[in-house]
């Protein structure tokens, strides 16, 4: 691969199959639309084209939409000019995502007929597959009409050193979201670095999470620079992601554990469709637990599964292969990456066996857009605080325990949620759980947890506590135990804890009023 500079310029023009498939992209109904390497590239350029004509250097570009061709031809050619692409989450209520999307300083937002309402009419909107051209909004065909007709090259900008190419939002679960500054030079690292370690020629990827999202969006990167084929849904659909692996026969998935518990409720799509294309399954954005991980391998057997972690303002390259050959433990995420540097640092701020995880690598983020109310998490000598709890073996594999914040205290007790998680997921009627805590007068708080049972198991509540009382310290046994067929998701498409949260509390205040009554 010849690296470009610009993160737009990914899409090698050189290259001798420009005729090949680039994405296949999916719209609600699974209806179809194919580019080849040479029309996305071009598409891309006319884009670029448009927006330099009317916009200056570094200025930002907004992306309110669902997954489409469309999205990823935007936001290279936003890149190419020159300027900053925003992709926006629009699973975030209307009132935040124009709070985002002033706070970007955004000049122009893309956007699709679904979202459109969403969009603040403050400002011009382009709108994919959509004819409108009036009240400040044109259609996308003819934003870039005359540019697409004299089919000209677009020569990418070439970035300065840091020069921003994305701001990617966080999901605002712990707060106000945050404009994450990302470079041209961090991702294009990003993508050289992955390519080295797997290429990706010859593949045929599955992308179903939101490009407004850290995971998708590299992986898109990704399989564009190494001429992978992507398939490209609009957002995921269990249903329709399976239909999609037989029909495409695709090779590579990224998903978020939900997604595959949710695929595995399909039991009958499963029985009569043809998974054993797929080869490679990254499991990204939250831990996979061992049962899981179990009913993945007997799901897909032909299929590798990666447990991946990254950040957005780390990027996706911190874990990689042993460097003597050592398999990786079933549930650790690997070994330090040899280009990536790994410290745990306990809350003494020593360095430990465990503790929160700080790297420092050429991906890491430029700062926080707008925010001098934050202290940036970058330490002196350059490391990102990560604010995630791993712990390292003796061998070196690093095995995540959980989110700093989502730490609590039982009777001087710290637990992790997802250290209790693993062990209730180790029974073999439990697909999946989540542990949360709750106020407790005498304790201050205590773990409850809610419980997804696999496909016609039963389990009492009761049950359950025993289990946990067996196989982990008492005090990290759930108090109440709460079974549902599902977990909510937020936009990431991991579990929705805030939501769950609220969930406890109200059956906890129901159960208090019966008792009473």
């Amino acid at each position: 691969m010849t690296v470009p500079t610009n993160l737009g310029a990914l899409i090698a023009r050189d290259a001798h199959d420009a005729d090949a498939l680039a994405i296949i992209g999916l719209d609600d109904g699974f209806n179809e639309r194919r580019y080849t390497f040479a029309e996305l590239d071009a598409l891309a350029d006319a884009v670029a084209h448009t927006l330099a004509a009317q916009y200056t250097r570094g200025e930002r570009i907004a992306v309110l939409a669902a997954n489409s061709p469309d999205y990823v031809a935007t936001t290279l050619g936003i890149m190419r000019a020159g300027l900053v692409a925003v992709p926006v989450n629009y699973k975030f209520p209307r009132a935040l995502i124009a709070d985002v999307i002033a706070d970007s300083g955004a000049r122009l937002v893309f956007t699709d007929p679904q979202r459109f309402a969403d969009a603040p009419v403050s400002l011009p909107r382009v709108v994919f597959d959509g004819e409108q051209d009036a009240d400040g909004a044109q259609g996308f065909a003819s934003f870039i009409v005359e540019a697409k007709a004299r089919s000209q090259t677009f020569e990418p900008i070439v970035p300065h050193e840091k020069e921003a190419a994305l701001f990617l939002y966080t999901s605002g679960s712990t707060g106000r979201p945050k404009g994450v500054v990302l470079s041209h030079a961090s991702h294009l690292w990003v993508v050289e670095t992955r390519l080295k370690a797997q290429p990706l020629d010859g593949e045929r990827v599955l992308i179903a999470a939101p490009l407004y999202h850290m995971n998708a969006l590299a992986l898109v990167f990704l399989a564009l620079a190494a001429r992978a084929t992507t398939v490209l849904m609009p957002a995921f659909n269990a249903r329709n992601y399976i239909r999609a692996i037989d029909t495409y026969r695709c090779t590579w998935l990224t998903s978020v554990p939900p997604m595959i518990s949710m695929m595995m409720q399909e039991r009958e799509l499963l029985a009569r469709t043809d998974l054993s294309s797929v080869r490679y399954v990254r499991m990204g954005s939250a831990p996979v637990s061992g049962a899981l991980l179990a009913r993945t391998h007997a799901l897909l057997p032909n299929a590798k599964v990666i447990n991946a972690y990254g950040t957005t303002e780390g990027g996706p390259v911190v874990f990689g292969q042993h460097l003597a050959g050592l398999p990786t433990p079933p549930l650790a995420i690997g070994a330090a990456h040899p280009q990536v540097e790994l410290r745990l640092v306990d809350t003494n701020g020593e360095l430990a066996g465990e503790g929160e995880l700080e790297m420092r690598s050429a991906g890491l983020m430029n700062g926080y857009h707008n925010r001098p109310d934050l202290a940036p998490p970058i330490t002196p000598d350059g490391f990102y605080r990560t604010g995630d709890v791993f712990r390292r073996d003796e061998n070196g594999f690093y095995t995540f325990i959980g989110r700093r914040d989502d730490m609590f205290v039982s009777g001087g007790e710290n637990i992790f949620p997802g250290d209790v998680e693993k062990m209730l997921e180790r029974h073999p009627s439990i697909q999946q759980a989540s542990v949360i805590p709750v106020d407790d007068a005498i304790k201050g708080t205590k773990p409850v947890a809610f419980v997804v049972l696999k496909p016609g198991a039963q389990l009492s509540a009761e049950a359950v506590k025993a289990f946990a009382l067996e196989h982990a310290p008492a005090y990290q046994h759930p108090r109440q135990v709460w079974f549902v067929d599902a977990f909510p998701l937020a936009s990431t498409n991991k579990i929705d804890r805030a939501v769950l949260k609220r969930e406890a509390a109200k059956r906890l205040t129901d159960d208090g009023h019966r008792e009473k009554a």
